[in-house]
């Protein structure tokens, strides 16, 4: 019986789509509004490049870029956690590459255009009429005429949470893409057959099993799961900032909770008891008592 990484990881997320162009390829015609005509065929990746909303935030993000036949260039990313300053940083990063393709003595007719695909893995779109919208396309439009467009730049957002396939037989490959990235997770034992019936999925399922890794890189993805979660620790901190008021003494016991149940979500993804260590200050006789 296998077992597998998370694909939303850094890890196992740029082995399929940053070193499979095939892959990526799949992806991105799956989950762009491109037209029948404009498909992509080819790509070729660009260096990649990241900036984060804090230090403690950047391992959340992983990016993969690309620029495609038609030179239309692509940044995909998977986001874990949410923040208020997001969509700004991912519409400065998609300016900048497509200011960047402005080199000495090119013509702005030249330029071509920058899609930005995200997958946010929480819900931000909050509102009731909302709730069941897990796919936001955005792009410059005259607001009295929506058809008339600025083209260059556009935005795809996907919240994975919100996905539920209407099918659980559904073998489009943009329903396929999300169910993996959504059902693909450490305690995964059995991966439903109607992905493994698509040859592209198949072979990302196999790119996700942990026999696939070294044992190095399994230690950088235990770190990836302590980062990430530690992430979301100081996201949740920042919204109660200024909450709740106490004594040093009260905000002391709040923090070593915090670190206890951080350690027992390491404890159930199996990760060794040295790094839940290192990632949450706990002494391992602590930790072992938590079991």
């Amino acid at each position: 019986m296998a077992h597998y990484l998370d694909p939303k990881s850094d890890l196992v997320f740029k082995r399929i789509f940053g070193e499979h162009k095939n892959l990526c390829i799949s992806l991105l015609n799956s989950m762009l509004p491109l037209e029948e005509t404009q498909q992509i065929v080819s790509i070729e990746y660009n260096p990649s490049e990241i900036v984060p909303d804090t230090d403690a935030l950047k391992n959340s993000i992983v990016d993969v870029r690309c620029t495609d036949n038609y030179k239309r260039q692509f940044i995909v990313e998977m986001q874990m956690y949410w923040t208020k300053s997001f969509t700004s940083r991912v519409l400065f990063n998609a300016s900048k590459v497509y200011v960047n393709q402005l080199k000495k003595g090119k013509e702005f007719q030249f330029l071509t255009p920058v899609y930005a695909l995200t997958f946010v893995n929480e819900i931000y779109e909050k509102l009731p009429e909302m709730q069941d919208v897990y796919y936001h396309h955005y792009k410059i439009v005259n607001i009295k005429n929506t058809e008339r467009q600025i083209k260059g730049l556009e935005f795809v957002f996907i919240e994975l949470p919100k996905f539920k396939p209407q099918n659980r037989a559904e073998r489009k490959l943009h329903d396929l893409w999300l169910r993996f990235l959504t059902e693909i997770q450490n305690s995964t034992e059995n991966v439903a057959p109607e992905l493994l019936e698509n040859s592209d999925i198949s072979e990302a399922v196999r790119y996700s099993e942990i026999s696939a890794y070294n044992q190095e890189e399994l230690d950088n993805y235990d770190q990836w799961l302590i980062n990430t979660l530690t992430a979301k620790s100081v996201i949740l901190d920042a919204k109660l900032e200024g909450k709740a008021e106490g004594k040093a003494e009260g905000k002391a016991e709040g923090a070593k909770e915090k670190e206890i149940e951080i350690a027992k979500n390491f404890l159930k993804l199996g990760i060794s008891l040295e790094n839940i260590a290192k990632g949450t200050g706990l002494s391992i006789k602590e930790i072992e008592n938590l079991k």
